[in-house]
């Protein structure tokens, strides 16, 4: 019970902490195969989100500060100071914020075919930000409905059909809009961060922030959410940073090709040195350097 509210997360394994921030309408589950390959040398937390998975769903804020601020809270409660954060999707998005909001707790960052990389997102996406999107939820969100799309994703899979995965990824991650709460949960989650333009939150006018911090950007070769061309260009902006991608995967990486994201990350562990946190004791003097000052303003404040 976290502030009096159910936080649900997961936990595995033992070593240096790796936090999965799964993303929106997904949860603590879908990072099930990575956190196994992980827990051999870390100890892996993968909390849902609030509104999420089997964490509670009040109303209120759920903005990507607010997710950031209720995971700071979740390791704070359980005894984790510091951390390698890895963010999936809304999670990347989540991961960047509780970077700039609670820097000297992260180790490193990865993000998996993350958002706020850019305004492009797929359609589907943009029309569930629409007015009315709650009461269609409620008619169409139905066990038969949901059960034959995770059939179908069954067979395909069955035949070898690597498509299956994700619309067994989609059966699973609308199960819980069948509840009134976890529909409006989703909904305040989704209109904080899309509209019907696309991305309403990018990072791209801070990415000169995390060259404090080793950086990791993984996609899928094969998403049709958010495009490769987000993480390629936000991997341009921090020539310090690695970008790997996943053949086999389209944007569920961590569904689709576990082992591939789970090497790509423990390779990128090995190979780094976390940040120490007074690595960020000269933020000031990187921000100054890159928001100066006009004469105008200067003559203004005197």
């Amino acid at each position: 019970m976290l502030h009096g509210r159910r936080a649900v997360y997961r936990i595995a394994g033992d070593g240096p902490p790796v936090v999965l921030i799964h993303g929106m309408l997904n949860s603590s589950s879908h990072w099930h195969d990575v956190a196994q390959r992980l827990a051999g040398s870390h100890t892996v937390v993968a909390p849902d989100l609030i509104g999420h998975g089997d964490s509670a769903a009040p109303r209120g804020d759920y903005s990507l500060g607010a997710h950031a601020a209720s995971i700071r809270d979740l390791l704070t409660a359980i005894g984790i100071e510091r951390a390698t954060l890895v963010g999936h999707s809304l999670g990347g998005g989540v991961a960047m914020q509780f970077f700039y909001q609670f820097p000297e707790r992260v180790e490193r960052l990865a993000l998996v075919s993350s958002g706020g990389l850019g305004r492009d997102v797929s359609p589907m996406l943009r029309t569930a930000a629409l007015p009315g999107t709650a009461a269609l939820l409620s008619l169409t969100i139905q066990p038969r409905v949901l059960g034959a799309i995770g059939g179908l994703g069954t067979r395909m899979r069955e035949r070898g059909m690597s498509s299956g995965v994700y619309l067994q990824a989609v059966a699973r991650a609308l199960r819980p809009l069948e509840n009134a709460g976890a529909r409006e949960a989703f909904l305040q989650t989704l209109r904080s961060v899309i509209d019907v333009r696309g991305q309403r939150v990018s990072a791209t006018d801070r990415l000169y922030l995390l060259e404090t911090i080793p950086m990791l950007i993984v996609w899928g070769e094969r998403d049709h959410t958010i495009p490769i061309e987000h993480g390629l260009a936000a991997h341009r902006a921090m020539p310090k940073s690695s970008f790997r991608t996943l053949p086999r995967a389209a944007h569920f990486p961590n569904l689709e090709d576990p082992d591939g994201l789970a090497a790509a990350l423990l390779e990128f562990i090995a190979e780094t040195e976390p940040s120490p946190p007074e690595a960020l004791a000269d933020w000031g003097a990187v921000l100054e350097g890159r928001s100066p000052r006009t004469r105008r303003g200067e003559r203004a404040l005197a």
